[in-house]
């Protein structure tokens, strides 16, 4: 389960299975609507009289990108047919456009006529019910559509357009498609088709022997037929050779607003960083919106997905990407928080990309008894980044114009929703979405959170209100370290669970800890932190040969092992990236980054193929658990490489005066 390749402009979003097959086109939004679901538009080739689709045994694969872009280059061989296929995929960075070019590659010493075939499977807006695809003889395309929703299809050799073409029913009675009807090399040419239908085009050209030609393919994406039409005309007058150029050109640009000096950072870590800044970008929204993913396999195991925006998610990778220098990048995601902010301060469990509030499994009531239905952290976390980020790029004109709709409402619900006889937060959902308390991560966010409130009314002469909100964090500091201090075992506890009326310490070793620390609760170099955080990284590490750390003991989310001493749980990206992050912010010497410089490159060794990082690992054989990829485990890389580099700059100073 996972998407192996991503490209997107924040208006359109792509993904591609390890068979370079399309599994999801989303559209308008990041991750709303999928006008694929998940399906297989198949690509295959016929040469020779013999034909292929790519998911066939016999082929191998090379999955990457172009260096420094959002443009794949693979490799894909097949040698009972003797070719081989080099495929670059892109966005346009500006327009809804797709391009695919395909180079092919006659390893025989004969020439060869090849012919390409590319098919269509859409379920436009997520059903399958009034679809239509039909051939549009006025420029030589396939298009689908359905309302506001058009896709149009071509492609071109040195020998012409569309060669052949098909339009027919699918997954309906005994119809499976006409993708079939490619596999003899030749297309019926039906012209139009209504309901749940699919398309299949063909491309033709003559390979010399030994020698190659290139292919081109595209989608035009639009609300109506005549923009699709003006899209493929775009294509057609710029050549899309000339475009996928552009497409890489623009990116590497867009990369140049990171930092360079990574100190003695290694290339590949290097690589994965610039990579990752990358694809957090195709999981931005240009409206705000900061996807979690876009994987659709998820659906298989829970008849739903990631296609939403948590508020928590989405604050910690615009701090990360804050750090990295891309403000710009992520200050729309404010504003989308302030639109979706509740009229009493908080923000819901989730939201979808075009704002409405996403599904919830969090209740109102539980046996007879009223709750909010929130994760607290998320509400609190949004003010935190977005502090830091004015902190560090001193943009007053973003908190001004954020300051009434969702500075003060969130910092004042903080502030009100507190336990008084614990001086902790009321009991809310903890990050995992799983438990119903008072949690030390939350708490520490809302720390943070108050604090930052704190800073902004003071930035803006709210003394009056800056007091308060200051007041009311170092009350819930107190109170952390009066009632989530366990002095018996030496650590943080998770948090507290009411039981028989009282509150009670959760014992369970919770990697979350680190927020105590990360949110400025306490100094990384106070004790207390650094009991919890060895207590984490010894009894959380995942004792094969696979190593990282888990969420917490005895993790249940797609558990591989009941061996809880070994495994405690599957090693998270995030989670591992969380320890390091700690043994950065306390190193006091070079030689103390040697450990997290081992876990970034533990990262990279554990990526995909491609570069994706999945949400979890195989305990035992590292394969990718849940999604991939995970915008957090991106993000969570891209804040850790940018401490590492700010850390090796001030120690590698010191040692050289």
């Amino acid at each position: 389960m996972a998407r192996h390749l991503v490209i997107g402009n924040g208006k359109l979003l792509l993904n591609l299975d390890q068979h370079c097959f399309i599994r999801d086109i989303y559209f308008p939004y990041v991750g709303q609507l999928n006008h694929v679901g998940g399906h297989y538009c198949r690509f295959g080739i016929w040469i020779g009289g013999a034909f292929s689709w790519l998911d066939e045994k016999e082929w191998t694969f090379e999955l990457n990108y172009i260096e420094d872009s959002l443009v794949t280059n693979i490799i894909a061989k097949h040698e009972g047919l003797g070719v081989e296929l080099q495929m670059n995929d892109g966005i346009h960075q500006r327009e809804c456009i797709y391009i695919k070019r395909v180079v092919v590659r006659n390893r025989r010493n004969e020439s060869r006529e090849a012919r390409l075939f590319f098919h269509q499977d859409l379920m436009i807006e997520g059903s399958e019910v009034g679809d239509t695809a039909a051939y549009y003889p006025e420029n030589n395309t396939m298009f689908h559509y359905k309302r506001s929703n058009y896709f149009m299809f071509s492609g071109c050799t040195d020998e012409g357009g569309i060669m052949q073409y098909s339009t027919g029913i699918k997954r309906f009675h005994s119809a499976e498609g006409t993708w079939r009807d490619a596999e003899d090399g030749v297309l019926m040419g039906n012209t139009i088709a209504q309901g749940s239908v699919d398309s299949t085009i063909g491309l033709r050209t003559t390979v010399p022997a030994n020698g190659e030609k290139t292919l081109y393919y595209w989608m035009s994406v639009g609300k109506n037929l005549e923009e699709v039409k003006t899209l493929h005309k775009y294509v057609m007058d710029n050549h899309p050779e000339k475009l996928l150029s552009r497409i890489v050109i623009y990116w590497k640009h867009w990369l140049q607003r990171s930092e360079t000096d990574l100190g003695d950072l290694p290339k590949e870590v290097i690589r994965m960083f610039k990579h990752s800044l990358l694809l957090v970008r195709t999981q931005v929204d240009e409206r705000g919106a900061i996807l979690a993913a876009n994987d659709t396999d998820i659906l298989q195991y829970n008849r739903d997905h990631y296609s939403y925006m948590w508020p928590r998610d989405g604050a910690l990778i615009a701090e990360a990407m804050s750090l990295a220098g891309y403000q710009s990048v992520i200050a729309p995601f404010f504003h989308f928080c302030a639109n979706a902010l509740s009229p009493d301060g908080y923000l819901y469990h989730k939201y979808n990309p075009d704002g409405t509030v996403g599904s919830s499994w969090h209740p109102y009531i539980v046996k007879g008894s009223r709750r909010i239905p929130i994760q607290e952290d998320e509400t609190a976390l949004v003010l935190f980044a977005l502090w830091q980020d004015y902190s560090r790029n001193q943009v007053i004109e973003l908190p001004q114009s954020l300051y009434s709709n969702l500075i003060r409402k969130a910092a004042s619900f903080l502030s009100e929703y507190i336990e008084p006889e614990l001086s902790l937060p009321k009991p809310s959902y903890d990050l995992w979405e799983e438990r119903y308390g008072i949690w030390t991560y939350t708490a520490a966010s809302v720390y943070a959170g108050l604090m930052a409130g704190a800073f902004f009314t003071e930035l803006f002469g709210d003394y009056e209100r800056s007091d308060h909100y200051r007041n009311t964090a170092y009350t819930i500091k107190n109170g952390i370290l009066t009632h989530l201090w366990d002095e018996e075992s030496g650590r943080f506890a998770r948090g507290l669970v009411q039981r028989d009326n009282r509150w009670v310490k959760d014992m369970t070793l919770e990697s979350s800890v680190f927020g105590l620390w990360e949110f400025g609760v306490l100094s990384v170099h106070d004790e207390r932190v650094q009991k919890t955080m060895k207590a984490i990284k010894e009894g959380l590490q995942i004792r094969t040969h696979i190593g990282g750390i888990a969420r917490y003991t005895n993790d249940y989310y797609f558990q591989q092992s009941g061996e809880i001493d070994q495994v405690p749980g599957n090693p998270w990206i995030i989670c591992t990236l969380w320890v390091a992050n700690y043994e950065i912010d306390s190193a006091e010497t070079l030689a103390d980054l040697e450990g997290p410089l081992q876990t970034l490159e533990w990262v990279v060794d554990h990526a995909l193929s491609s570069g994706l990082l999945p949400e979890q690992l195989n305990p035992f054989d590292g394969s990718p658990l849940s999604v991939a990829p995970l915008t957090w485990s991106h993000a969570t890389f891209v804040h850790s490489v940018s401490k590492y580099a700010a850390k090796y700059k001030e120690l590698h100073g010191t040692a050289k005066s």
